[in-house]
């Protein structure tokens, strides 16, 4: 099985949700997107919180792909927002842990 940070490296989406997640990313707070993203009071650890957003963000893409009418493209950039920002925390405590 991959690891999450290859996971992430791996994900390709259009170039419109790859540069409006950037963008959105450098102004991610954990604390108010997860709670509202994963329907949870209590904040998971990084990796956790990855592998969750990373399958809700698979169904969203099929969803996209497919065509279906509820997929919301603002939707899709918080969860691809949430992920990048994620990773960002889980590589400052891998750096941080050696």
């Amino acid at each position: 099985m991959l690891d999450l940070m290859t996971r992430i490296r791996r994900l390709q989406r259009p170039s419109l949700l790859a540069r409006a997640a950037r963008f959105g990313a450098d102004d991610y707070r954990r604390e108010t997107y997860l709670p509202r993203l994963l329907k949870t009071d209590v904040l998971p650890r990084p990796a956790a919180a990855i592998m969750t957003l990373l399958a809700i963000e698979a169904d969203l893409d099929r969803r996209r792909i497919a065509g279906d009418a509820p997929y919301s493209p603002g939707r899709h950039v918080e969860f691809l927002i949430a992920i990048a920002g994620e990773a960002r925390l889980l590589q400052a405590i891998r750096v941080h842990a050696v």
